[in-house]
């Protein structure tokens, strides 16, 4: 069975209603889509994260720890505290904002999703958490 974990948080643009906007301001915006689009694929796992938030990748190379900072038991334990309260915030669209919290994330404990997975999930719960000033744990989110 094929797990597919998906962040989709599209960030809402401010568009103006002036129709004499240059079309290179257009070609940007879809340029800077692209480049906030993760994507992390394992066939053999059999699961695929697709994250898509604008910001993110610009934030990851410029401000994220670097990969080998945290090792990945740390990060683990992290992301699956991170989850369980992640997927809590989904069953409750009445009460957590329903455009933060989409989709729940399955992210299973006992699969080893390698360094890389877990580094990204990692730093995007640290984003997540700073940007819309959320706090997805007992810890402070740090850098």
């Amino acid at each position: 069975m094929k797990t597919i974990v998906t962040l989709l948080f599209l960030g809402l643009f401010m568009v103006s209603c002036n129709s004499s906007k240059p079309s290179t301001m257009m070609a940007s915006n879809v340029n800077n889509k692209e480049q906030d689009t993760v994507r992390i694929v394992n066939d053999s796992l059999e699961y695929e994260i697709l994250i898509i938030e604008p910001g993110f990748n610009s934030w990851l190379a410029s401000t994220a720890k670097p990969e080998g900072y945290y090792s990945q038991e740390y990060m683990e334990a992290r992301n699956r505290q991170y989850v369980l309260e992640w997927n809590q915030r989904v069953m409750q669209p009445l009460r957590y904002n329903s455009k933060l919290y989409e989709a729940p994330i399955d992210y299973q404990p006992h699969i080893d999703y390698g360094y890389e997975v877990n580094y990204m999930l990692y730093n995007y719960f640290i984003y997540f958490q700073l940007t819309y000033k959320q706090r997805l744990g007992p810890f402070t989110p740090r850098i």
